[in-house]
């Protein structure tokens, strides 16, 4: 026996974890203080009625605590606990013996109809769901569960883009909100619109960069292509009425120019592709991205189609590797050709380095872009469904040609007999709601712009813009029949008449001078949409 610094006697034995010396002064023993003996009646493991496997009392009355055949508490002896070491989780687990063998327990059944509940208010008052929503309906979104979460004032979220541009049916399907997401949490939905498919960083992003919300589209056009290019046609570098001489050109779109000059880039190794139309295998006259990688596929798919492919949504290299193969990413060049509201949101994305995520080496990869002129674009199930088919008694297998020409809505069957001619504004119901604020009919951001009017038939009307549409025009010219423009106040008159059209119907000032992204609070003074709808369980 020894005695502690009180004078109390103690049992000599070995500390565990305190190494055996000759020279006492060497062991440094933890001044233990005054702490009480540990049993489980003096710990706060303690409880009523605790489980007992020996079949003695567990009340209060019945002892220390210890179990006669299991010493928890560590004040019996070696010599009195045998030679056997005890294994417990040190707080004396009620049902393991001095073995560490666990015994059998005893549970008592839970009592008949009686809550188990340790709340006694209802669920829906605890989780704060707002007066008047039911937590079965799929209104009662995740962000609506996030409560006491407060935004900060500086980003923008999915929701907003939702809220003023897609449910206002003012989206232009040009693939740019797709496009910009850094975290790739929008996709497209099965109405062709944009969606989220994961959770809103609200970065921004999307706002920023749409065309029809946050991207101030003429102040892009100063930008990318000087003060001159917010005049319209006739300060561009020249333009020219021109034609493929070539027999596929009769299933092309007027002279097939557009699709002449992508061939040659390709031949001439200036493009490993060209991102076009083409037509859906399963809706007739649905266009859809393509990504053309020979001459065959671009010829196949001459000719234009009226319904918008998301085309800026459809960069991810991903999608299209099957046709790039042994091709290093970062070597890749691209054609874009597109609407003037998706050279716009390309040449936007450009002209910052930030990291686009699955879509970024597509973006950086567009070197050559080729805008359509456009006054509108049409929703394809309006168009075809409801005003050809439905209306007019027209079936989408029986259209080999479709044009807009001379502001007439024109229809062709397969053998090249026209089978409608009608006034394109009677269409006004099919397209696309935010054409009307486009003041880009000739696509001012572009390398090189094509289209039909100022041209005689069978030709077409090219305006060069940049010193890489020049390139791609001084490649092509040898295959070309041209000459000088035809008519370039028809194509004046036209952007004219488009920009009064878009005065119109925009909610906000047309300033080129303005700074370039719109804040969505500025948008909803102008437009009236709500603020902050990500916290409307929108």
């Amino acid at each position: 026996m020894g005695t502690d610094e009180n004078g109390d006697d103690r049992p000599n034995r070995h500390l565990p974890g305190v190494p055996e010396s000759d020279d006492d002064e060497a062991v440094v023993v933890p001044d233990a203080g005054s702490a009480a003996p540990r049993s489980r009646d003096g710990t706060d493991h303690a409880r009523d009625g605790a489980i007992r496997t020996d079949g003695a009392d567990s009340s209060a009355d019945a002892g220390d605590g210890c179990a006669p055949d299991a010493c928890t508490c560590d004040e019996k002896s070696t010599a009195e606990r045998g030679s056997k070491p005890v294994v417990t989780d040190g707080a004396g687990v009620a049902n393991v013996d001095d073995g560490g063998e666990l015994g059998d327990l005893e549970f008592t059944d839970p009592a008949e109809n009686v809550s188990q509940d340790v709340y006694d208010d209802a669920p829906d008052t605890r989780v704060g769901v707002p007066e008047g929503v039911d937590l079965e309906t799929p209104a009662y979104s995740i962000r609506s569960e996030m409560n006491d979460i407060e935004t900060p004032d500086e980003k923008t979220w999915f929701h907003e883009l939702d809220e003023a541009v897609i449910d206002e049916g003012r989206c232009i399907q040009c693939g740019t909100c797709v496009a910009a997401c850094p975290s790739d949490s929008i996709g497209v939905g099965d109405d062709d619109l944009p969606k989220l498919v994961k959770m809103c960083t609200g970065c921004s992003m999307c706002w920023d960069f749409c065309p029809r919300g946050g991207l101030r589209y003429e102040r892009q056009w100063k930008i990318t292509g000087g003060e001159d290019n917010v005049k319209g046609a006739g300060d561009p570098i020249t333009e020219f009425s021109a034609k493929v001489d070539d027999d596929w050109t009769d299933g092309a779109q007027d002279g097939g120019v557009v699709t002449g000059i992508l061939a040659t880039l390709l031949e001439e190794g200036e493009i490993d592709g060209a991102l076009i139309a083409t037509e859906s295998d399963d809706e007739p006259w649905k266009a859809e991205s393509f990504l053309a990688t020979t001459e065959e596929e671009l010829i196949e798919n001459a000719g234009t189609v009226y319904n918008q492919t998301l085309a800026l949504g459809n960069l991810d290299l991903k999608q299209w590797e099957h046709k790039l193969p042994e091709k290093e990413w970062d070597d890749i060049s691209l054609a874009l050709v597109g609407t003037p509201c998706e050279i716009e949101g390309i040449r936007a994305l450009q002209d910052f380095e930030w990291d686009y995520q699955a879509h970024d080496e597509g973006i950086q990869a567009v070197e050559y872009t080729i805008a359509l002129m456009c006054t509108k674009n049409f929703n394809y199930y309006s168009l075809i469904g409801e005003q050809l088919e439905e209306k007019r008694d027209i079936a989408p297998d029986e259209i080999g040609k479709m044009d807009v020409l001379h502001g007439k809505m024109m229809v062709y069957d397969h053998d090249g007999e026209m089978i409608l001619e009608e006034d394109v504004e009677n269409f006004h119901d099919a397209a696309l709601k935010g054409c009307d604020e486009c003041a880009d009919f000739t696509g001012f951001c572009s390398d090189v712009t094509v289209g039909s009017v100022g041209s005689s038939d069978e030709y077409s009307s090219v305006i060069l813009r940049t010193e890489q549409g020049v390139n791609a025009w001084e490649l092509t010219e040898p295959k070309l029949d041209y000459h000088d423009l035809e008519d370039k106040s028809a194509v004046g008159k036209l952007q004219g008449w488009d920009k009064k059209k878009a005065f119109e119907s925009l909610e906000r000032p047309f300033d080129p001078d303005a700074p370039r992204f719109i804040d969505y609070t500025d948008h909803a003074e102008n437009y009236g949409t709500a603020l902050n709808p990500h916290d409307q369980g929108h």
